[in-house]
Order: structure tokens, then sequence, then C-alpha cells
């Protein structure tokens, strides 16, 4: 697929039915026109992060192959978790929510507009996201950090546990 670019995009949810939530969300990642997805990690349980007021989150990452331009791409994670149920609240940080998805990596590139800022600001300190992203992509580059796997060395990863049902079943 020429003109193509590997995408790495965070999935995670703390409401309603997590995994099936990232199952679906992973469905509608496959979904996506000009797109294909090449590698969906296992499913992680990770503790609350920014407020731990709340259920523990299942997260997830999946790498896609994509023609699609970033802003295009971030519309349409947007609108699938829209569809999935997502409010967005601008006040509302960090909180609860029924399903997430941040466009983590784009192609090697460093994008920095108003609402898309790639790689994502806080990946190289969320364990939540490096370790379930290191499993299918370990040598993606990611500026300013080398590779993934680079990256997740920096990094402590405790308390992100993989479940033991894994991605595939329920």
């Amino acid at each position: 697929m020429n003109g193509h670019v590997h995408a790495c995009v965070g999935l995670g949810a703390n409401l309603g039915r997590p995994e099936a939530t990232l199952r679906a969300a992973a469905a509608a990642l496959e979904a996506l026109p000009d797109s294909r997805l090449l590698a969906l990690s296992r499913f992680y349980r990770t503790p609350a992060w920014g407020r731990l007021d709340q259920p523990d989150f299942v997260n997830a990452a999946a790498l896609l192959q994509t023609g699609l331009a970033p802003q295009v791409l971030l519309e349409e994670l947007l609108r699938i978790e829209q569809e999935a149920g997502r409010q967005r609240d601008p006040a509302e940080r960090w909180g609860p929510r029924v399903l997430d998805l941040d466009l983590l990596l784009y192609g090697g590139q460093v994008i920095d507009r108003p609402g898309l800022r790639v790689p994502h600001p806080h990946l190289h300190e969320r364990a939540f996201a490096l370790v379930p992203l290191a499993e299918i992509a370990p040598a993606e580059p990611f500026p300013g950090h080398g590779t993934v796997a680079e990256a997740l060395r920096g990094i402590d990863p405790a308390g992100v546990e993989a479940l033991a049902d894994g991605a595939g079943t329920d």
C-alpha cells in the first residue's frame, strides 16, 4: 500500500464492559477506510491514573497501516468514541470513560497542531500505553525517544498486568 504509514493507537476503557468495548473498537479500526489493522495487543488491566476514585482501566494498543492523513484519522477515532457512547467533557481530565482512543504515533512524524499532537505528549511516561504498544510495535519510531522499546526501558511498568484471557476471548 503506497503512501501508507504505520499509526499507533492507544485504546482504553473503564466503564460498562471494557473488554467488549475494546474488541468493538478494534473492529471499528479494522473497518476504517484505506486502512488495515496489522496488530492488536493483549488487553492489560491498569490502575486508574490522574484520578484514583474510579475503576481500573483495561488498555490495549493497535497498529494500523493507513493512508488517512493524521487529522482525518483523529476525526475517525473521535467518531468511534462517540459511537461507543463517549461524551467528551473538557472539564473532566483523566476521568472514567466508556472508550478512549489516542493517536500515539504516526509514521515517525512529529505533528504539533491545535487538537493534534503526535507523538502523544505523555506517551513516554505512561506505562499503560507503552507496555501494550511495545508488545506489537517495539521497533516503531518514537521521535525524541528512539523506538517504542527504547522508551519503555525508561519507565517502570509496575501495575500494568496482561489479562489472562488476552484480547481474543471474553
